[in-house]
């Protein structure tokens, strides 16, 4: 198995764009919160440039571990004002997918009062699983 299997019980819905559950075998990545900062810590304007500024750091950190964001099993995102999410999904969907492409795994998203940037409107914390070979080629 190079990438992990989306789960999802017999007879419940498919989900649109997260996935319920994701099975996969290798060595585990996670990351910290990460926000929408360049690597000068120069933060992005507005919610869903913030959004594709995080998914670009997440990429960039899963290409340090030898993964790619087809090896995500799990985003979890922290947002200030889900209103402010939801008004903007469409573009921050689009925004996912032509960083990270079609792939979903699963996600819970959760509304906190503020995070420690204080004009950061989101951050997100991601674990992925590389494929062992994936491990062993990076590191020989």
């Amino acid at each position: 198995m190079d990438g992990p299997e989306v789960l999802n019980p017999k007879n419940w819905p498919t989900p649109k764009g997260y996935a319920n559950g994701m099975l996969a075998e290798g060595r585990l990545l996670v990351t910290g919160g990460i926000i929408g900062w360049d690597e000068t810590e120069n933060l992005a304007e507005d919610f869903v440039s913030q959004g594709r500024q995080i998914f670009e750091n997440i990429r960039a950190i899963l290409a340090e571990g030898g993964a790619e964001p087809r090896h995500l099993v799990r985003l979890t995102w922290y947002v200030v004002d889900i209103e402010e999410y939801l008004a903007n999904l469409r573009d921050l969907g689009r925004a996912y997918r032509e960083v990270f492409g079609a792939h979903f795994p699963a996600m819970a998203l959760v509304q906190v009062v503020r995070l420690v940037e204080k004009k950061a409107r989101l951050e997100i914390e991601a674990t992925a699983i590389v494929p062992t070979a994936k491990v062993q080629q990076v590191h020989t």
